[in-house]
């Protein structure tokens, strides 16, 4: 686990998370981050008894990058608020295929989550149960097939950014529920959460936090060339 760890302190458990890997556990079962996290955690500091981790917010199982955890109560309660409040910026890069779109773009859609299929509908207007949807882009690398994408996150919704990419005509590469022609050798999608912009819960410092892209692959290789 600690090859994993981008931040850590009193408060604060920042983690580069791989796809694949879930951050909590689901009806699947299967082992989650915050279980190995707690146990990872014990184990470093010699914990007696149970160790309190919690989850700040969910990025999803196919995606990659950054992921907050909170050590402290204290912590947990400030950060879940300032997730309300918006005060943490989360940028994503996303590789997508190279087909003409605009250089930067705002998009604004309405999200509804279908909650049978675990899937987003994407509507252009307001719609009935449907939330406000805003991402703007920007291309920041073109490649020999695909381009690479900066995102930054106005709204927080289930699938956002897979839904509104593929509205637009570029699904993430790798990801079949919406649209990509082919999977991933390892079951992820080329969507990483790549940086992290917020005050620190308890001492109000800036963190800015940046992740790695995932090792061995050569498309992402490519991208943090």
């Amino acid at each position: 686990m600690q090859e994993q760890v981008v931040f850590e302190d009193n408060h604060l458990l920042v983690i580069n998370k791989k796809a694949g890997q879930l951050v909590q556990g689901d009806k699947t079962g299967d082992e989650s981050l915050l279980d190995s996290l707690k146990n990872f955690i014990k184990i470093k500091d010699k914990k007696p008894g149970n160790v309190f981790l919690g989850l700040v917010h969910r990025i999803d199982r196919p995606t990659s990058g950054l992921v907050i955890y909170a050590k402290t109560s204290k912590a947990l309660t400030r950060l879940t608020q300032m997730v309300k409040n918006r005060e943490i910026k989360k940028t994503y890069w996303a590789v997508v295929p190279k087909v003409a779109i605009p250089q930067s773009q705002r998009l604004v859609h309405y999200l509804k989550k279908n909650e049978k299929n675990n899937k987003a509908t994407v509507f252009p207007k307001v719609t009935d149960g449907a939330k406000e949807s805003i991402l703007n882009y920007e291309i920041i690398k073109t490649l020999d097939n695909f381009q690479l994408l900066e995102i930054d996150l106005e709204t927080g919704r289930h699938h956002q950014i897979r839904a509104q990419l593929s509205k637009i005509g570029v699904p993430i590469k790798g990801d079949l529920k919406y649209g990509s022609p082919r999977s991933n050798p390892d079951g992820g999608i080329h969507l990483h959460a790549r940086k992290l912009e917020f005050k620190h819960p308890v001492s109000n410092e800036n963190i800015i936090l940046t992740a790695k892209v995932p090792e061995n692959d050569p498309v992402w290789n490519a991208c943090e060339d």
